[in-house]
Parts: C-alpha cells; sequence; structure tokens
C-alpha cells in the first residue's frame, strides 16, 4: 500500500534566550496509510500539539520534513484542516456563516448552489439543523465543537488534524461527539490523526495508537495497533476481548514515563555545555585484549583523552568479561568497553545479581566476530549451518561443546540466533560453555571445545594453526550488529556527567580515526603492544587491513566492515537493536523481558547524552534509517511488538516476563 502521509526523522527544536536550544521532538518517523485513525498520546510537554503543527504546516520542522502524497508540506493548506480544542470559531457568524466562510474560501469555483448544498450537509452531517442559525454565544461547548469539525470536513480535506477537540467538554458530551466523528470519519473515509490525553478516546476512534516519551527530545517510544474490527460500537469496544490488554499497555508506558520524569527531576543533573568544569580528570578504563578495544587504545595513544581535559587515563587490562562486571559494578572502574548485552543483563539483574543500572551512551565497535568450528568439521565436508546439523545428527552420543566469551555477550546471543535458526537447540543440541577470549585458540587445540563464536584476533589466531575454520562471520548473519559498548554506572554518570560527555568525546573521535583505513597499520602496530592485546600484528591484520581469512580452501577476501566504528553512525546507541538484544536475553533465559521495556530501554541506552557529546564535536546527531530489520534467516523484528517477536521464536526457553524497578519512584496513572 503507498504510503498516504509520511513523517520523515523530524526534529524541532525552540530557541532559549541564553542562546540555547530546547529540543522539543527527536528523530519522529511515523508512515500513516489512507483512511487511518491516528491517535498522538503522551504526557503533558511531550510534543503532540507540536507534532500536529508541524504536520499542519504551522510549524516548521528544524530537521526532516513531511510529506503528504508525495509532496512536501511547506505551509497550511485546505488538504489538511485543523480542529482545535477552543473551537476557534468567528463570535459574530452564525453556525452556517462560521461553515460558509470557509467552503466559500476554498470551494469559490463551484458553483453557489454545490457550495450551499455542501453546507447544509454538513450542518445535517453533525446534527445542528435547529441551531444553524444560532451565534457561538448562544451554543453550549459541544456544539461549538460540532461546527469546527463540521467545517474542517466541509472543504473536503485529505487529512484531519484533531488537537484534543473534546479536552474541555463535559463526559456526557464528550462521549456523544467521538461516536459522532468516528460515524464522519467511517463515512467520509476521511484520514485523522488526533492528540489526546484519554486512553479510553485514543482505543475507541484510532487504528494505532501513537505513544511520546517525555521530553525533551521526546520521540515515538511505541507503536500500538488496535485490532478491533469497525464499524465500532462503545459497548463493543469494551467487550472486545483485547480492549483491557491494550488499555494496559497504554497505561504501562505512561506510569514508565511517569517514573521517568520522577527520576530524572529528582536527579536534578544537567550536562548543558560549559555548564561547568570537568569534575573528575583520572579515570581508570576497563578493556579486553581484542581488535575492538582500538577506540580505547587510539584515544589514549593518539592524545584524544587530553584533548578533550581528561589527563589520565588508565587503561586497565582485564583477564575476563565477569572482571569487567564487577570493576564497574564495585566501582573501582570509572568505564569499561562491555560487551552491548552487558549494561542491559547488569540494569536488569542476571541469574541473582541485584539490579544495578549501567548505561551505554555510545557504541565503540560493530561487527567483527566469526564463528569457528574444528578442522574435523571441514574435514567431513561441513560447509554451511545445515551440514553442521547433519553432522551433529551422526555422532549422537558426542556432546558438541562450543565456547562463548559471556552469557550476555553478542557472541552467545548471535551463536545461539545462528544455531536455533538452523534448527539446533544451543541448550539441547549441543553444550556451550564460557571461555575468555584469548583461551579460545588453546581449549580448542586441547579438544576441551569444539568450536566457538569470539572476537579477533582471537579467531585469526585458531585459523594460522590450522585449527579450525570459519563457518561464518557476524556480517553472514547481522551485519552492522553492536558489538562492544561504552559502560558506565548511572551513578557515576550523573555524579561526573561533564567527564562522561569528555570521555564521550575524545572516544567519538578516536573511534571516527579508526575508521580511516589509512591509520589502520599504524593501529595495528599500537595494538600489538604487550599492555594492550600482546600479539603478533600480523594475527591483527586478517579483516582489520588485509583480506579476511576462513581456515578453508576457499581464497581470502577483503571485508570492508568485519571490524566498524564510526561509519554509518555506528556509534549511535539505538534503542531498536537494544531491545532485540532485550528479547535474546530473555529468549535463553539469562534475564526475564523486562515488562517495562520502554524505561529500561530509556535508561540504558541513552541517547540523549550521545547527542549532547555529537552537538559538542558538531556531529550530526541523526538516528540511523529505520525501524524494523531482520537477521540473516529473513525474520522481521518489529519493534512495536517485542514480545509477539519473542513468542514466535521456534526454539526458546520458557520466557520470564516481570517488570523491573530500580528506584522508589513508582507512581501510578489513575
Amino acid at each position: 500500500m503507498k504510503v498516504f502521509l509520511e513523517v520523515d526523522h523530524v526534529d524541532k527544536k525552540f530557541p532559549l534566550e541564553n542562546g540555547g536550544s530546547y529540543v522539543a521532538l527527536k528523530n519522529i518517523e511515523l508512515k500513516v496509510n489512507k483512511g487511518e485513525f491516528i491517535s498522538l498520546i503522551g504526557h503533558s510537554g511531550c510534543g503532540k500539539s507540536t507534532l500536529l503543527n508541524i504536520i499542519a504546516g504551522l510549524e516548521k520542522a528544524s530537521t526532516g520534513g513531511v510529506i503528504l502524497e508525495g509532496r512536501e508540506v511547506i505551509g497550511p493548506g485546505p488538504e489538511r484542516m485543523v480542529v482545535f480544542q477552543n473551537y476557534s470559531l468567528l463570535p459574530w457568524l452564525t453556525v452556517r456563516e462560521n461553515i460558509a466562510l470557509a467552503v466559500n474560501k476554498v470551494l469559490r469555483n463551484k458553483p453557489k448552489g454545490e457550495r450551499r448544498g455542501i453546507i447544509e450537509h454538513h450542518i445535517d452531517m453533525v446534527g445542528l439543523r435547529h441551531a444553524a442559525d444560532k451565534r457561538p454565544g448562544e451554543l453550549s461547548g459541544g456544539m461549538k465543537q460540532r461546527v469546527a469539525i463540521a467545517r474542517a470536513l466541509a472543504i473536503r480535506p485529505k487529512l484531519l488534524l484533531l488537537d484534543e477537540p473534546f479536552g474541555a467538554l463535559d463526559a456526557l458530551t464528550r462521549g456523544g461527539l467521538q461516536e459522532k466523528l468516528m460515524k464522519i470519519c467511517e463515512e467520509s473515509k476521511v484520514t485523522a490523526i488526533m492528540v489526546t490525553h484519554d486512553v479510553d478516546e485514543a482505543l475507541l476512534l484510532s487504528d494505532r495508537v501513537v505513544m511520546l516519551t517525555n521530553g525533551p527530545a521526546a520521540h515515538i517510544g511505541r507503536i500500538l495497533e488496535v485490532p478491533i474490527p469497525r464499524p465500532r460500537q462503545r459497548i463493543e469496544v469494551v467487550n472486545h476481548p483485547s480492549y483491557y490488554d491494550l488499555r494496559n499497555q497504554i497505561i504501562d508506558f505512561l506510569n514508565q514515563q511517569k517514573r521517568d520524569k520522577k527520576r530524572k527531576t529528582k536527579q536534578m543533573v544537567s550536562v548543558v555545555s560549559g555548564r561547568r568544569g570537568i569534575e573528575k580528570v583520572n579515570l581508570d578504563i576497563g578493556f579486553l585484549p581484542v581488535t575492538d578495544s582500538a577506540p580505547l587504545i587510539v584515544a589514549k595513544e593518539k592524545g584524544f583523552f587530553q584533548k578533550h581535559g581528561l589527563e589520565n587515563v588508565n587503561l586497565i587490562r582485564e583477564t575476563n568479561w565477569e572482571a569487567i562486571a564487577s570493576g564497574i559494578t564495585s566501582g573501582s572502574l570509572d568505564a569499561a568497553m562491555m560487551e552491548a548485552a552487558m549494561p542491559f543483563a547488569l540494569t536488569i539483574g542476571m541469574g541473582k545479581q541485584s539490579p544495578i543500572p549501567v548505561i551505554t551512551a555510545m557504541v565503540l565497535s560493530r561487527n567483527g566476530n566469526s564463528i569457528i568450528l574444528s578442522k574435523r568439521f571441514n574435514e567431513q565436508g561441513v560447509q554451511t549451518l545445515a551440514d553442521f546439523k547433519a553432522a551433529l545428527a551422526q555422532t549422537p552420543d558426542r556432546v558438541c561443546t562450543l565456547g562463548v566469551v559471556n552469557q550476555a555477550s553478542m557472541q552467545n546471543l548471535i551463536l545461539r540466533y545462528w544455531l536455533a535458526a538452523g534448527g539446533i537447540d544451543p541448550d539441547l543440541d549441543v553444550n556451550l560453555t564460557v571461555v575468555p577470549p584469548p583461551q579460545m585458540t588453546a581449549n580448542l587445540k586441547a579438544g576441551n571445545i569444539d568450536g566457538y563464536c569470539a572476537d579477533e584476533p582471537w579467531n585469526t589466531a585458531t585459523l594460522r594453526m590450522g585449527l579450525g575454520f570459519a563457518i561464518a562471520t557476524v556480517l553472514d548473519i547481522w551485519p552492522g550488529h553492536p558489538e562492544k559498548v561504552l559502560g558506565v554506572r548511572e551513578e557515576w554518570a550523573n555524579k561526573y556527567p561533564q567527564t562522561h560527555i569528555a570521555l564521550l568525546k575524545a572516544l567519538m573521535e578516536a573511534c571516527e580515526y579508526c575508521d580511516d583505513r589509512r591509520h589502520r597499520p599504524e593501529i595495528a602496530q599500537l595494538l600489538s603492544q604487550p599492555q594492550y592485546i600482546g600479539c603478533e600484528r600480523a594475527l591483527l591484520l586478517p579483516g582489520f587491513v588485509a583480506p579476511y581469512e576462513r581456515g578453508t580452501s576457499a581464497a581470502p577476501h577483503m571485508l570492508l566492515r568485519y571490524n566498524q566504528f564510526h561509519v554509518d553512525y555506528s556509534n549511535y546507541p539505538g534503542r531498536i537493536e537494544g531491545l532485540w538484544i532485550l528479547t535474546q536475553l530473555a529468549r535463553w533465559g539469562i534475564t526475564p523481558f523486562p515488562k517495562n521495556w520502554i524505561e529500561i530501554l530509556e535508561r540504558v541506552r541513552r541517547v540523549d547524552l550521545y547527542g549532547e557529546a555529537a552537538a559538542q564535536l558538531g556531529w550530526p546527531n541523526a538516528e540511523p534509517e529505520g525501524n524494523s530489520f531482520q537477521l540473516f534467516e529473513n525474520v522481521i523484528f518489529n519493534p512495536d511488538e517485542p514480545l509477539g517477536y519473542l513468542q514466535r521464536s521456534t526454539i526458546k526457553r520458557d520466557i520470564r516476563i516481570e517488570e523491573v524497578f530500580l528506584d522508589s519512584a513508582t507512581t501510578e496513572v489513575a
């Protein structure tokens, strides 16, 4: 179906007296089909009316734009009519004359008799025949709003925009007008977008409910489909089997946003540029000896930390991811390179651990992993996932053990996803065990494991020794997946906001440096030093500088995105990819799926802090294109229905859904 209306990555900023700006809306992306009824809902100040005004052409977007039937909206127009809460009727004109004013202006080329017929038809449509000659001062609030709706519809707009049209009316009048509007829209096949605070009103009228997060930088938190058939009657809607579940989902979202607002107010922390100096200039940052540590090492060796006021940064080389997690949670590390799933696992509470809020405001690297199998599988003719499944079936009495670097690692989630897509249960058909990245090669050689998924340069070390082969790289499974992130405790970020921004800026510039391929040979030399990775420089080159070797008879070939640090908005800590991570942690029983997942995403993946750092660097603060995405087996991940995506997985563990409370701000919506 051709898109009728598209809101294309809209931002809206308002200037402040101090020369700064207030970001009201951030990266609003919405597509509306012809004939749909869309409701915008959220707490006061979330930018609902601002978005409606941008669609109407009454406000201009700071970036992005609105496309209606293939044409950009550049100002107000009769094809888009707005019904305001305050009616906007001329008090000296009658009902008929108020409607006629619009009709005679917009449809002036039509014969007078036809225009008169249109006016009278719309008077009857809203049930105001008895009041056609009365002025607004003689009408009730509900009658005035019916005049406003009739006036808007009489000029036959393509799009009807309603800004809380019934907000000032009593419950009885509001209910009657809601049913009248619903009937009119269905009969006229008009497309409508309505701002509302009323959950029941949204469910009664809408095909989809678009929920906006709190401002500043409000964005679409979730879009809820309303699968209640039309035509609708109020009693039938309330009695529909999905009604109360849908209602609860909206209320849960609003509760999450209320808690979020209360928490931010309590913290009273600002990261506005220049408000105060860097609070902490001596930092201890943890890392593991893998190629993905390049941004940290480059930031130190090339002076990016010092450039941004971080005078003494000590890079602490740890031996495994458990030590990284312990360093962050105990406070012995200020920050660390982390597996992309670790901030979620720590925030939710993995295993028996208590939840500790850990945030990430930037992705340090993408891709960079391979699935390595023992050479004996290659000798058996295993070349594909299907071949691997067949090989496992040939030896049912022998358990195949595969290594992963951590339970909350992308290597674990990617390997599990890959196996399950091929019909292999990663907990029943094989055995997965945790092995630190530098120890994978030795464990494969000793026969402790039969394969693994890990980082470089340890894959190349295995391949160079002739111990195994790469059956797949992450570019074959999910190209561009988030691999390593910068992790800090939320408490630390709140205590040292300017230090955190300085750290982000230093690492963002280091990531940019790393993705200039002219620098890669020099970076490989830096990484090979004993205090960092401590390996032969030659092991760092495949996939990083030179063609990638798979350990098979196939010739090595260039994989330009095998190690990705900056290009294509790599550093943006996108919430949608974060939501996929949450589904996979829950799929395998590593953590429960948080019922308040929108709140957890907002809390962990701090796009606001990324945006602040990007703005100070003069970088574009844009989210990568697209909402839905798919991995190699072409199953689409729709972020508006993560539980549906999760439940459709054929191989999974029992899914636990729990609300995660991280503080005492648990105010409920009445």
